[in-house]
């Protein structure tokens, strides 16, 4: 019989924080019961518009990415005001961007820890180890994976996780283009659009063939393979802490059932026969059934607090939609991404909730 799961604590490699604006730098240090440098910090704006900002250690500070727009990299490392440090168990953020700070501003910050980085390009500094293949087995199946593309051929580029990647965001940084995404129910060929409501499509020029258990297969697109400097995340499922899934939904509030194998602190969503916005939960806005607030990564909007709830009970083993909400629960197929807040059953077989 398999392990229940291999992470009895997921705040070793995700947590959600909530965190306050100021006109002065902001330290955070996470809410966890022990200490995790993260690798990845995704922060948005709650009370207000602002763009969504991601940062990770690879391409290192002060050099940020937009999961809602399409536009290039920004790097203010020579000014050293935006997310200046990833600490021993949070991050440090400078004044500069208006959209993840200020006064007065009510922000959430998502956060990984990363087991591996593969990278070919000489400026991107490593995380983790790797051996002398460019593998190893990453406890969290989340691999930081930096490289220089050529926008020409069918390329293939080492993942170092222990398994095939069930979730893959790709970008350029130094050009303006789309973040483009591979899901594990995807067929060869198929994508989706993170910064549009775009609806499945397929092209060999985005995704050549699925991804195996050692490589990322791109074609010649620039979303996947520019010729310049890429950046791409990619995770495998971890029973007990992550799961990228998909389930058809039924358009009445008696929505379904999704079982995880754990309590989710995370959870994003698509469907993928309509154009409808990606929306994110999490269990800290407001953090209690059934009205969690919804964040959509595609838009700068601020936090959806009123008519926009999650109407969705969040437990000890998954999630119960409650809603016909389209975002969530129209007669469609959907796509969900989600990790741990805690596993329904640790290491030794005893429940978690």
């Amino acid at each position: 019989m398999a392990a229940y799961t291999t992470i009895d604590n997921p705040e070793l490699f995700f947590q959600c924080k909530l965190y306050s604006g100021s006109s002065s730098d902001v330290t955070v240090t996470f809410d966890g019961s022990e200490d995790m440098q993260p690798d990845v910090v995704w922060l948005k704006k709650r009370n207000s518009s602002g763009d969504h900002l991601i940062y990770d250690s690879v391409r290192g500070t002060n050099k940020r990415l937009q999961p809602n727009a399409s536009d290039a990299e920004v790097d203010r490392s020579s000014d050293n005001d935006e997310l200046k440090s990833f600490n021993s168990d949070g991050w440090t953020l400078g004044t500069f961007n208006s959209n993840v700070t200020g006064s007065g501003s009510t922000n959430v910050s998502w956060n990984w820890k990363a087991g591996t980085a593969w990278s070919n390009d000489a400026s991107a500094t490593s995380v983790g180890s790797l051996d002398s293949s460019g593998s190893k087995s990453a406890t969290a199946g989340f691999s930081i994976i930096s490289f220089t593309g050529t926008e020409s051929g069918t390329p293939s580029i080492a993942h170092s996780l222990s398994s095939t990647p069930e979730f893959i965001m790709s970008r350029p940084r130094e050009v303006s283009d789309n973040w483009m995404v591979h899901h594990g129910s995807f067929s060869a060929q198929d994508y989706m659009i993170l910064n549009t409501t775009a609806a499945k499509a397929s092209a060999s020029s985005v995704w050549n063939s699925l991804p195996s258990s050692t490589v990322i297969n791109m074609g010649d697109n620039a979303g996947v393979n520019d010729d310049g400097a890429m950046i791409m995340y990619a995770w495998h499922g971890v029973q007990g802490f992550s799961k990228f899934g998909s389930y058809t939904g039924n358009g009445n509030a008696d929505g379904p059932f999704i079982f995880l194998g754990f309590r989710p602190a995370w959870i994003m969503f698509k469907r993928t026969d309509s154009t409808v916005d990606w929306t994110i939960y999490d269990n800290k806005r407001i953090g209690y059934n059934p009205n969690n607030y919804k964040l959509r990564p595609n838009l700068s909007n601020a936090e959806y607090s009123t008519s926009g709830y999650f109407e969705a009970d969040i437990v000890s083993n998954g999630f119960k939609i409650k809603t016909s909400d389209a975002e969530v629960n129209a007669s469609g197929t959907y796509i969900y991404a989600a990790f741990a807040e805690a596993p329904f059953v640790n290491s030794n077989g005893v429940p978690c909730n």
